[in-house]
């Protein structure tokens, strides 16, 4: 588990620069949704990279600040830049959605286009921070990351502590957000474990297009795995290796899931239908899972990581699932 302490200042390093999005109960299907999608920069990506960003000396700052990304890590990374006055580069994939590159350049970030997927974007970037010894700010690779992203989890048990007992239901890629939220429950266990409380059961949820994290969860290998397109592109890429966030999601997360292009098709329309909210592929996997009967029916809480996604995608997505 991340050091407690972390946990802790990370919610009070936080305070007031970041939204507390909101969290909706569905009664008729007993589920808790977190809507990251109302966050800054539009994804949970902010709490961590301004978490790690805040604890940077200023000869740190002053070497400006790199990272990859699909679009919404960098989006995070970029707005950190705005608030500690560092200069920020962005390295993505040229296939990543034109409305997430546009987003970083708006907040002030230079981005570099990478011909292939996320994987070629994260080691043009590590190389590129290595050998300007610019300050590396990795999506998921990093404790102060993970505790900016467990958050997430602080703030719903604060509003709601009932739910620690309860299922949750969280996007994987990396495993920042997913390592954070585990954690923070793990803790959150530890700390009533005298008083009878059980702690809930962690799922992840991932794409069968791009499922490495699955791949190291249950086979210790992801070098197998295809990584095809997505509609969920901000949880493609393979996992950097022995990321720090693979032994945290073995330790605390019970199972990880796989769901198709389909089912966060459909996820999406609902989401839109149901609920009036606009989400994008990767923030969907978790009410996928629950539309999909993968996971059981039974109190829940789903987080919705996110909703930048391409409105042309998104509109044709809402005609095709019309009812």
């Amino acid at each position: 588990m991340l050091p407690p302490e972390w946990l802790k200042a990370a919610s009070q390093r936080l305070d007031g620069k970041i939204l507390h999005t909101p969290l909706t109960h569905d009664t008729e299907r007993n589920l808790y949704i977190k809507w990251e999608n109302h966050q800054k920069t539009g994804s949970f990506k902010a709490r961590g990279a301004l978490n790690r960003s805040l604890i940077l000396e200023d000869w740190e700052r002053e070497m400006g600040l790199v990272t990859a990304s699909a679009g919404n890590h960098g989006q995070g990374v970029a707005l950190a830049g705005q608030i500690i006055g560092a200069d920020v580069r962005v390295f993505a994939s040229k296939d990543a959605p034109v409305v997430k590159i546009d987003a970083m350049r708006d907040l002030g970030a230079k981005v570099e286009l990478i011909k292939g997927g996320y994987h070629d974007a994260e080691e043009a970037g590590l190389a590129f921070a290595k050998r300007n010894d610019a300050v590396w700010i990795s999506p998921y690779n990093d404790g102060h990351v993970i505790a900016g992203q467990g958050t997430v989890a602080s703030e719903i048990l604060a509003e709601h502590p009932e739910t620690a007992e309860m299922t949750w239901i969280v996007p994987v890629s990396g495993g920042g957000l997913l390592a954070g939220i585990a954690s923070v429950l793990a803790g959150q266990a530890q700390n009533t474990l005298r008083h009878g409380s059980a702690r809930g059961r962690v799922i992840g949820v991932q794409v069968a297009a791009s499922a490495f994290m699955h791949g190291l969860f249950y086979h210790d290998t992801q070098d197998d795995v295809e990584d095809l397109p997505t509609l969920a592109d901000g949880l493609a890429g393979a996992v950097e290796a022995n990321s720090i966030t693979i032994p945290l999601i073995r330790k605390y997360v019970d199972e990880i899931i796989l769901v198709s292009e389909d089912e966060v098709a459909e996820a999406l329309a609902f989401a839109w239908r149901e609920y009036g909210e606009k989400i994008e592929g990767a923030g969907a996997v978790g009410l996928a899972a629950v539309l999909s009967k993968k996971v059981p029916q039974e109190a829940s809480v789903i987080v919705v990581s996110g909703g930048n996604i391409q409105p042309e995608i998104h509109a044709e997505i809402l005609t095709r699932y019309e009812k």
